[in-house]
């Protein structure tokens, strides 16, 4: 708890600040009178995302409150890049919005401070059935359901027929049928044989932060490893460090080392054709159909001894106990489930819808879609979800710095064995997080 605390201490100035900015705004859950009627204020915080993401919030909100007689949703919008110093230091004031909207690195930190109310009383049986598994999975802790998102990422290889074509490499038609470390590696090499530089892979090595564990953390998954043994959360090490991992993680810096990576700095590795292979989510293939159009095809990422595996999550809603109308909060939340509101948000930001209804509604994601392999690896459960526990935003910034190490040529034992100790200090710094919610 002491390490906690002084991170606590570090959200202090962010609190002043935060107050400032918002003590314009009334008191969640109050009740005033609008036109003559009594409104129920319900205050909702936002990231700021794309400026298309925004705009369908917006519209959202004002359709809901034109809908309801007596719940006046008040919408802000928080920076991403502070948006966890913000939460933490509402949090401090006792100040936080009757519905927050988070990233999945920092739900189950939320759910440990207990900032969060369990939503399984607040939401009808036939919705949650009605999210897709990988929703359900991200927004669980302990015995409750603590978050749902609206959509959801993907993850895969891009690729380009022509040029796969050209080698004769057969085309994956599922995860199940991935191609194996060694078929990829192959690949690889054929590829390069008929390119000017031998750089035919992108690795988004642009990319910074979060990409990187959730970006490559499968690949530890696919050959049997993990970033924390989640049996119950407790250690790193025999999991981060294993044999296979490192086995795994060789594959990726051999990749590198042998010119087979594009560092990708201008961004257009595989738009201008540099490369035959993006290794990317979901929010590329607008991009990428532009460029490409039916020559782009969507393939699992490789199999590296125990299935492909892939990344999930993205941000989520949930309820906080500062909320003083719980009831009219839940039904906010599933205004936004409407299978006409989550296909508006998908449309938006190109994310995989977040329930099955509207998955089979969409024409990019359901049923012979051009990105119908995402939301089959969610639903199939080969996705795999962020460790779900309170040490989660200190694993992925210690396997961040691992695997930039091991991009930069570094030994991987060591990289890693570095990684699973700090973990592991974390953890018991904390005394193992212990749940200590209802």
């Amino acid at each position: 708890m002491i390490a906690m605390c002084m991170r606590y201490l570090a959200y202090l100035l962010s609190a002043f600040l935060l107050l400032s900015l918002l003590g314009a705004c009334d008191r969640n859950g109050d009740q005033e009178e609008v036109a003559g009627k009594q409104d129920i204020k319900i205050q909702v915080w936002a990231h700021a995302g794309q400026a298309a993401e925004r705009q369908v919030l917006t519209t959202q909100v004002e359709q809901f409150n034109q809908q309801k007689d007596k719940i006046n949703i008040k919408l802000t919008f928080i920076p991403e890049r502070d948006y966890n110093a913000q939460v933490q230091a509402a949090a401090l004031a006792g100040d936080l919005p009757d519905i927050l909207e988070f990233d999945g690195p920092y739900l189950y930190n939320y759910i440990w401070q207990q900032h969060l109310l369990p939503l399984e009383p607040l939401l009808p049986v036939s919705v949650t059935n009605d999210l897709l598994p990988s929703i359900i999975v991200q927004g669980s802790y302990g015995e409750h359901l603590y978050s749902v998102g609206t959509f959801d990422s993907g993850l895969g290889l891009y690729a380009r027929k022509s040029t796969l074509d050209s080698i004769d490499a057969r085309i994956p038609q599922s995860a199940a049928d991935a191609w194996s470390v060694e078929e990829f590696n192959s690949i690889l090499q054929k590829l390069a044989q008929q390119d000017d530089d031998g750089a035919v892979l992108d690795l988004k090595l642009n990319y910074t932060g979060e990409w990187f564990s959730y970006g490559f953390s499968p690949v530890l998954q696919s050959a049997g490893a993990d970033l924390i043994n989640r049996d119950n959360y407790q250690v790193s090490s025999g999991e981060l460090n294993s044999e296979a991992a490192v086995a795994a993680l060789r594959h990726v810096q051999n990749w590198i080392q042998d010119n087979r990576v594009d560092p990708n700095l201008d961004d257009a590795a595989f738009t201008s054709g540099r490369v035959a292979l993006s290794w990317a989510g979901h929010w590329e293939y607008a991009r990428y159909k532009q460029a490409w159009q039916d020559d782009l095809v969507l393939l699992p990422l490789p199999d590296f001894g125990h299935g492909s595996k892939t990344g999930q999550g993205s941000w989520n809603w949930g309820i906080t106990r500062n909320c003083s109308n719980p009831e009219s909060a839940a039904e906010f939340i599933l205004f936004l489930l409407q299978t006409d509101q989550v296909l508006a948000m998908s449309n938006a930001n190109g994310a995989v819808p977040g329930t099955r209804s509207a998955v089979q509604h969409s024409l990019t994601y359901g049923e012979k879609g051009d990105l119908q392999l995402f939301a089959d690896q969610l639903i199939k459960g080969v996705a795999v979800p962020r460790p779900r526990t309170p040490a989660y935003p200190v694993i992925t910034t210690a396997f961040q710095q691992a695997f930039q190490q091991v991009r930069n040529g570094a030994n991987v034992k060591q990289a890693l064995d570095k990684a699973a100790n700090t973990i592991d200090q974390d953890i018991r710094d904390n005394q193992g997080y212990p749940f200590l919610a209802e």
